[in-house]
């Protein structure tokens, strides 16, 4: 059983939410304002939030920038009617894990919860805040990069590219596995969005920090 936190201010959709969450033997919580939600996620006390991007108070992107610089990696699903590129971007770059646009299927919405809720980022690989690889150091729990002492500002979907790497060094990861757990949906099989943001990190942390494994993917330290 998982804790989830439904942060959405239309009633029906949030009762709608959590009573199809709660037949799959979750515990859920409900709240309709953007910074009561911010409040429960920061508590610990929940594993997964689902979230809208209109909200009283503090919008869903001020949520996520806000958990985001407070350390918290709890995967976050952004649940909105907006369904335009910028704000599916914005939402990624703020930390979101996933984003689905309304009208909605629950049946889509509780398999992306449970890709979620076992996603290996957040249970497998180094214990501790402070991953190293080489001489680049990611705390994650403030989320401070540093390279040779120097510190490097990364995007959040940057900074989540390179905790995986950081998490799995020497393992070979392929773009498929790196699509999924970074970007959280599908994206097309032709893309090379891991591409540029690999090359982004090459850029920011060293051209050695990780190396291509042809025909595979890409292998870190």
């Amino acid at each position: 059983m998982a804790r989830i936190l439904i942060v959405e201010d239309e009633q029906r959709i949030a009762s709608f939410i959590a009573k199809g969450l709660k037949a799959e033997g979750h515990a859920t919580t409900e709240v309709a304002d953007g910074q009561v939600g911010l409040d429960h996620a920061l508590s610990g006390e929940f594993d997964l939030m689902v979230l809208d991007i209109g909200l009283p108070r503090l919008s869903g992107f001020d949520v996520l920038d806000q958990l985001r610089a407070q350390g918290s990696r709890m995967p976050v699903i952004v649940l909105t009617a907006r369904d335009s590129v910028t704000d599916t971007v914005s939402a990624l770059d703020s930390g979101a894990d996933d984003y689905m646009s309304k009208p909605f299927r629950f049946a889509e919405l509780l398999a992306r919860v449970r890709a979620r809720l076992r996603q290996p980022v957040d249970g497998s690989g180094p214990d501790g805040d402070v991953l190293t690889v080489g001489d680049v150091q990611l705390d994650v729990r403030t989320r401070a990069v540093l390279q040779a002492g120097r510190e490097v500002d990364l995007s959040a979907r940057e900074f989540r590219l390179a905790e995986i790497f950081f998490r799995n060094p020497g393992q070979v990861l392929s773009r498929e596995q790196l699509l999924d757990l970074v970007w959280g949906y599908d994206f097309d099989p032709g893309s090379n969005v891991v591409d540029v943001y690999v090359g982004y990190l090459r850029k920011k942390l060293g051209a050695g920090v990780v190396t291509t494994v042809r025909g595979v993917g890409y292998r870190c330290g």
